[in-house]
């Protein structure tokens, strides 16, 4: 891992643990073992960082809906299966990142990385809007809310992620255990995800 890379990730952990406004650059260079004239070489001040956390960690997701939405092979339910598997994985797998941008839509602080983040998360969803569009226009699917499907779909894999502790009273499990790091855990979720959405979409 490159220094750059080291630098993001140490951010993650303590933007997440701490917030934006608690964390100075002082604090993550020292933590990131670099000098503080090094995190400002990368990215120039606090700001630019959050930028740069934001548009490395959409770039891959992007990329893997671009690549179903391109898929002539697949049908409309596969990659809708593909969806679930991959946004599972990817938030059960970085839980401090998700924190970071749930706390950073709450506060408004930052109406540009607010925005940023917004636009993103708006480019992704009209990826999947149009896979749902052509199952619907297949007669595959039901005539459903395309929008509102893939904000079941995020919210129920954010509602076991964001606090452990409700995640644990929902799914009746003791303290020690830990959900996101759990295979079979992950599993149960990307299975209620799947029957759920199979169950909405498709036409019988």
């Amino acid at each position: 891992m490159d220094k750059k890379d080291h630098i993001i990730n140490i951010a993650i952990e303590l933007f997440a643990e701490k917030g934006f406004e608690g964390t100075s650059i002082r604090e993550l260079a020292a933590k990131a073992d670099v000098n503080v004239a090094m995190v400002n070489y990368y990215f120039g001040s606090k700001d630019k960082l959050f930028e740069a956390i934001i548009e490395k960690k959409a770039t891959h997701m992007k990329g893997k809906l671009e690549e179903l939405l391109a898929d002539t092979k697949l049908t409309e339910i596969e990659k809708m299966d593909i969806i679930i598997e991959s946004y599972v994985d990817r938030i059960l797998s970085q839980p401090n990142y998700h924190r970071l941008i749930h706390q950073e839509l709450l506060v408004k602080q930052r109406m540009s990385l607010h925005d940023n983040i917004a636009k993103i998360f708006s480019g992704n969803t009209l990826m999947v809007k149009a896979i749902i569009e052509g199952g619907i226009k297949k007669k595959a699917f039901k005539k459903v809310d395309p929008e509102m499907t893939m904000a079941t779909i995020v919210g129920t894999i954010n509602q076991v992620m964001l606090s452990k502790s409700m995640c644990l009273m929902l799914i009746n499990k003791d303290e020690d255990f830990d959900p996101y790091t759990d295979k079979a855990f992950r599993k149960r979720l990307e299975t209620h995800l799947k029957q759920m959405i199979h169950a909405y979409l498709l036409n019988s």
